[in-house]
């Protein structure tokens, strides 16, 4: 459930949120806010936060009573009913199956919030104090699942129920922030952030981030994708940025139409490097499956390799974790 949670693209249901904003204020002993305000984004969310305590009309943040103290009070009885042992198993079985992926995700939003919001590297330091302030709704799943059951764990219900409900949310003493969730989510087999026809992360008020297997790419990048050629590859300046074009160009294609020539041949394989300016040559080993496929033919599969690699046995070696010379298959398939 608690996967679901921190993936969930649907519209927030703002009732349950809002009620869950209340039941957070009362069990950490403090007055319900006055105000429940709505924000489309993260990003939107922090300029309404600045705003509001700019003004004075929230108060001060009370993000500590509400999610820190119970935060930390949950963790301390888990921990002295299982010991540290027993913890970190129970841990593994939980939230951290979700921790990797979410803590980066989060780390990329709060990158972004602050790309959009602030002109001037001046300007960061406030952005990111702001967002300090924010519980991260949706995206504590993590933490929450670990919790989630356990003697004691009814002091979350508030902060569970807006995570079940919303994205992140900036509480105060008289008002409090509650955002939107994604609308749009893309990952990789990796869980990384990846699409190259538009936003891997879009919010409904158009704060969005671009990506391409993990890697921020700018919105501009992706309409120049359809139309790349090796010559345009060449051109790129920005390593990373012709690196995305490789990849989705595709290497062996890139081999075919650059005019590559094999610099060496063996049993394993066909080696093949070009050099590229400003970055490490592209090395790789084509290599031809042994098992046929139903129609009788064999594919053929290409392998990137460290630039050293001199050998195509060298490199497939390597995608095993040897050494060339203890590279003795008994027999492929």
């Amino acid at each position: 459930m608690w996967r679901e949670v921190a993936a969930a693209t649907r519209p927030a249901d703002r009732p349950a949120a809002e009620e869950g904003v209340r039941l957070a204020y009362r069990l950490a002993g403090l007055p319900e806010p006055e105000h429940i305000i709505w924000a489309g984004s993260p990003s939107e969310g922090v300029a309404v936060a600045t705003r509001l305590t700019a003004e004075g009309t929230a108060g001060r943040t009370v993000r500590d009573a509400v999610r820190t103290r119970p935060w930390a009070a949950a963790r301390k009885r888990v921990l002295d009913r299982l010991g540290p042992a027993g913890w970190a198993a129970h841990w593994a079985l939980t939230g951290a199956q979700l921790w990797d992926g979410t803590v980066a995700l989060t780390e990329r939003i709060r990158t972004g919030v602050v790309e959009a919001s602030t002109t001037a590297p001046e300007d960061e330091q406030a952005v990111r104090l702001v967002l300090l302030d924010a519980v991260l709704g949706q995206h504590d799943a993590a933490w929450l699942a670990a919790f989630d059951g356990q003697d004691g764990a009814e002091a979350l219900d508030g902060i569970a129920a807006v995570a079940r409900a919303a994205g992140w949310w900036w509480p105060y003493e008289r008002a409090a922030v509650v955002c939107e969730r994604p609308v749009e989510l893309h990952r990789d087999e990796a869980g990384r952030l990846d699409r190259g026809d538009g936003p891997a992360l879009a919010f409904p008020d158009g704060f969005a981030l671009h990506a391409w297997r993990g890697m921020p790419i700018p919105a501009e990048f992706l309409a120049q994708l359809g139309e790349l050629t090796p010559e345009r590859i060449r051109e790129e300046e920005n390593a990373e940025l012709r690196r995305v074009m490789l990849e989705h160009y595709g290497y062996e294609r890139y081999l075919e139409d650059s005019g590559a020539e094999p610099v060496q041949r063996d049993k394993a394989g066909v080696l093949w490097r070009i050099e590229l300016e400003g970055d490490e040559p592209l090395v790789m080993v084509e290599v031809v499956n042994s098992t046929p496929e139903p129609d009788g033919t064999h594919r053929t599969y290409w392998l990137r390799v460290p630039p050293s690699t001199r050998t195509a046995r060298q490199g497939v070696a390597w995608t095993f974790g040897l050494e060339e010379a203890d590279y003795v298959p008994e027999r492929e398939t």
